[in-house]
């Protein structure tokens, strides 16, 4: 039996394949969840796995399961990977350099001959990105129990299609892949992912070592005023809600964000009503996505939200409304799977940094499951869900390197505590 290494060119080929499904003219992928194109990465993905002797199955949710069995297979799994959807215009290495990398820790492993103490299984959670069918993470949250799958029967995706009858298409696409209940135990699951953001690159660094994901709250702002003509309506008689608006958003930069580095908030859609460049409007709707590790600082941002916004409708003569469109509360990652990453990075000499993620992901649900981690690794300039997404190979070889070893860690720590 030799030691397991990760076999570099290999996973690059994979990933090469893999980013032809769905390609763009640009170089990125559009793969989009439950369409052909995300069914076809799901066939390639479980030809692999059975040319290699593996086991493959597959939930109510089209989670798919890529199985190596271990000395005791009774034991829960300890999972690794991540998704194959991409956005509409998205980069061909979030979510699929995880699930690739997961899947070159298991043909590691059998290269080696090496038995781990129970099974390994690496997983492609179905709908992460929530582009075509609302919200993303599906396929983790209904596995740990956060949603209940019956809720989405009925909705329809961006392009028209039924959420019901496209994953109905996508599980009848595998007929080899045996069905297995929603929500199996794990031992623990570990997820490597593109940083998605600049900060790994700019301070040199090979690997960001993930405590948990970051608290987001979406509102939704409707200031009502009152219509009027646009070129007869002095100011003194005018209640305009863009004013207020305006004000409103003014405000929130000034204050939210420069008084709290963690903190994030975003004003991504604006509308008005009627929506006629020559009258006042009667009323403007604008959402406000906020972010921050810390559940009770999130709870604070939002009552300067509220506050901020009371202040300068009252300002203009305008009523506000403010509603809560979705709510995930921030993620914490266990801290001996954390301490155990750090440890396998300090010994392949992969210089790293304890970090939190900016952005939500299936690790997210899993955590209140079982024993959870992450690992980052650079992308060029933080660009994602881009089609210039580009992850050095160097990068991509040591997130592999890095996820191998702990996997073998990990593997070895949890059984001993079963």
């Amino acid at each position: 039996m030799t030691s397991p290494a990760i076999k570099a060119e290999r996973l690059q080929q994979r990933l090469e394949a893999f980013s032809h499904i769905g390609a763009t003219p640009a170089g990125g992928v559009n793969r989009q969840a439950l369409s052909p194109e995300d069914r076809e990465a799901r066939r390639l993905l479980a030809e692999l796995a059975q040319a290699r002797g593996f086991q493959v199955f597959q939930d109510a949710m089209a989670n798919l399961f890529i199985r190596r069995s271990g000395r005791d297979d009774s034991l829960p799994p300890l999972l690794i990977g991540s998704h194959l959807d991409s956005q509409p215009t998205g980069g061909r290495f979030d979510g699929a350099l995880g699930t690739l990398s997961a899947f070159e820790v298991l043909e590691a492993l059998e290269d080696a001959r090496l038995e781990t103490p129970g099974p390994i299984e690496v997983v492609a959670w179905t709908n992460e990105e929530g582009s075509r069918f609302a919200p993303g993470v599906m396929g983790s949250m209904a596995f740990a129990g956060a949603a209940d799958p019956a809720q989405w029967q009925s909705l329809a995706g961006s392009d028209g299609a039924s959420f019901s009858g496209e994953l109905a298409a996508t599980l009848a696409a595998l007929p080899e892949a045996a069905l297995r209940p929603l929500g199996t135990p794990l031992s623990g699951y570990i997820e490597l992912h593109i940083e998605q953001g600049p900060s790994l690159e700019k301070e040199g660094l090979a690997i960001g070592v993930v405590t948990g994901v970051q608290g987001t709250r979406w509102l939704k702002v409707t200031v009502t005023g009152e219509a009027g003509h646009a070129g007869t309506t002095p100011l003194p008689y005018r209640r305009d809600p863009m004013v207020a608006a305006v004000g409103m958003m003014h405000q929130l930069q000034a204050s939210v964000m420069p008084s709290d580095a963690d903190a994030r908030l975003t004003v991504g859609r604006i509308a008005t009503i009627p929506g006629s460049v020559n009258a006042i409007p009667k009323a403007v709707t604008f959402s406000l996505d906020l972010r921050h590790p810390l559940a009770a600082r999130l709870d604070a941002i939002e009552g300067e939200v509220r506050t901020i916004c009371r202040v300068e409708g009252e300002k203009q003569g305008c009523s506000v409304e403010i509603s809560m469109a979705f709510d995930m509360p921030p993620g914490v990652f266990a801290p001996g799977m954390i301490d155990t990453i750090e440890a396998a990075a300090g010994r392949l000499s992969l210089p790293s940094k304890k970090m939190v993620s900016g952005a939500f992901h299936d690790a997210l649900f899993l955590a209140r499951v079982a024993p959870t981690a992450m690992i980052f690794v650079p992308c060029r300039d933080g660009i994602s869900h881009n089609e210039a997404e580009h992850v050095e190979p160097a990068s991509i070889r040591d997130g592999a390197r890095l996820l191998l070893e702990a996997t073998i860690a990990v593997a070895d720590i949890l059984a001993k505590g079963a």
